[in-house]
């Protein structure tokens, strides 16, 4: 009997040796296999009322399939590192390519402006004192004929002034007073583009931004009103590009506006001045026929 207890102990240590290393070779639930072996090591006859001690089964978990991360969506290329220039530019739509050609027409203007409207183009350097000196030598022809040529501000009012002078002074002054006049508003009508181009660049700006709110609202009206608030904002700062746009080029139209106009006010001023002046010999010549008559 002793002999045959010692193989049943050694059989059921061999057995549950086994079911272990299945149990962790094959990755089972540890504990259900652990009840498992324990339950049939209880049901086994033992000897002499003896029970061989059981071994607690080490609980392994089980693994729970964990799904692969969703990879982040990519953000768009121009958005990486703040929103750049041309992104914005390519953003604005037809009204913003309308707002960029007005930019540019405004820039060439102020330029045309810049090199036209000058003391030296108004009056050129040397040609009141060379109309003076010949109205001096009695010399009234010549001194026509070369403001007639001349395409100046300056030259034009003498020479207007001049062709009055069989009608006497009265009318020789009125008719360069008219000629002033008309160079001025000739050249205050020059620089009213860049006006109109400052007041139409913002309205434009504002329709854009209306019209991109719009497109904004739609979109999130086709998904059922289950927009994300992002987008609505993507929307509507995409849509305020124009109005930034129409800013930007009506605020330098109108400060360029402004400073030409107060530029031809005192060019002008200093051209009627000089005009009086160089008349001042017609002026002497025909009172003092007045009063020898």
């Amino acid at each position: 009997m002793g002999r045959f207890l010692v193989v049943v102990l050694l059989c059921c240590t061999v057995a549950v040796s086994t079911l272990r290393a299945q149990t962790e070779s094959l990755n089972l639930d540890g504990l259900d296999e652990s009840v498992a072996v324990g339950a049939r090591i209880d049901e086994a006859p033992q000897a002499g009322g003896l029970r061989p001690p059981v071994q607690e089964q080490p609980v392994q978990e089980r693994a729970v399939a964990v799904p692969p991360p969703t990879p982040p969506t990519p953000a768009p290329v121009a958005k990486q590192g703040g929103v750049s220039f041309w992104y914005l530019i390519q953003q604005s739509g037809l009204i913003g390519y309308t707002i960029i050609l007005l930019s540019l027409i405004a820039v060439a203007l102020i330029i045309e402006y810049a090199l036209s409207i000058r003391r030296s183009m108004l009056m050129p350097p040397g040609f009141a004192d060379e109309v003076l000196k010949l109205l001096v030598q009695n010399q009234a022809g010549v001194a026509m004929q070369k403001c007639k040529d001349d395409p100046s501000v300056l030259a034009q009012i003498l020479y207007v002034g001049m062709t009055q002078y069989e009608f006497g002074w009265e009318s020789v002054e009125k008719s360069a007073e008219e000629a002033t006049a008309e160079q001025a508003s000739r050249l205050y009508r020059k620089v009213e583009y860049l006006n109109v181009i400052g007041n139409i660049a913002p309205m434009l700006g504002l329709l854009g931004t209306v019209v991109g709110m719009v497109m904004a609202f739609q979109n999130i009206a086709d998904s059922s009103g289950f927009g994300r608030a992002s987008e609505l904002a993507e929307g509507i700062y995409l849509a305020l590009i124009t109005t930034i746009q129409g800013l930007v080029v009506a605020i330098p139209c109108i400060a360029a506006h402004s400073f030409f106009g107060n530029r031809i006010a005192s060019l002008i001023s200093e051209t009627t001045f000089v005009a009086e002046q160089v008349l001042q010999p017609i002026k002497k010549n025909l009172l003092r026929k007045r009063s020898s008559g």
